[in-house]
């Protein structure tokens, strides 16, 4: 595997961006991994590389680079404590049209490079970017061809962008997989996702006994069944779409 950190240059600055792929065989569809509130940290780099040894062109991108931010340490239990107070106020400095701006210059710069291919794309957010994943299809409909939210948070509200409105306006597969308990996506928002999905190629999936955050490792609410469960659903979304007879039809 070849793993890089480099700054990719956006409209508003650069983004510190961790691009992850095999060593041999490319070029590898392009999948951008979006971030979670917790920022850019070892645990998300090491899911990056297991998405790249399946043969893709991994770009982790970090979200909060127009705040300077890049890492922000282990943060308490607390939502009410200093550190949390500052990744909610983060979470919220950034929207849908940022950043598919800097999807944009994401996709511009691996158009450069010729591990990448530009033409399948397959995107996957966490938390606060399941949004951000969904809206990446519909933003650039002619390359994205697959798209997941994992306990995504905005899914549904009552602005035209709102992610549970995408279905008609992208061809991609659309994946969502929801935890049954989650204070962030309760269960309302996710019957507004389901019925926006209604006859599109999507699913919404809910997994049963998870919380918000079963995918990661280093969280106390890790479900090991869940998460490799969302590997094999994530892995099986970019087989179907991502590969050279994907691009010969769309």
């Amino acid at each position: 595997m070849i793993d890089q950190q480099i700054e990719i240059a956006t409209k508003d600055g650069h983004s510190t961006t961790f691009i992850t792929h095999p060593e041999r065989g490319g070029p590898f569809p392009v999948v951008i991994f979006y971030m979670d509130a917790p920022a850019i940290r070892e645990e998300l780099r090491d899911m990056a590389r297991r998405l790249g040894t399946s043969g893709y062109y991994v770009m982790l991108p970090n979200l909060y680079y127009r705040a300077g931010v890049m890492e922000l340490g282990p943060l308490p239990a607390d939502p009410e404590s200093p550190e949390r107070k500052r990744m909610f106020a983060l979470m919220d400095s950034i929207n849908i049209p940022l950043i598919m701006e800097d999807t944009r210059a994401l996709l511009a710069f691996a158009a450069t490079q010729a591990a990448a291919r530009v033409d399948v794309v397959g995107t996957v957010g966490y938390c606060m970017s399941g949004r951000y994943a969904i809206s990446a299809a519909t933003h650039f409909p002619d390359r994205v061809k697959a798209a997941a939210s994992i306990y995504g948070t905005h899914l549904a509200t009552d602005q035209p962008d709102s992610p549970h409105l995408a279905a008609s306006r992208t061809k991609a597969e659309l994946y969502f997989g929801c935890a049954e308990t989650d204070i962030y996506a309760p269960m309302d928002i996710v019957e507004k996702v389901k019925e926006g999905m209604k006859g599109a190629n999507a699913e919404v999936e809910i997994y049963p006994g998870t919380h918000h955050g079963f995918a990661f490792p280093k969280r106390p609410v890790y479900n090991r069944d869940a998460a490799e469960r969302h590997w094999e659903r994530l892995l099986a979304l970019y087989r179907r779409n991502l590969s050279s007879t994907a691009a010969r039809t769309a």
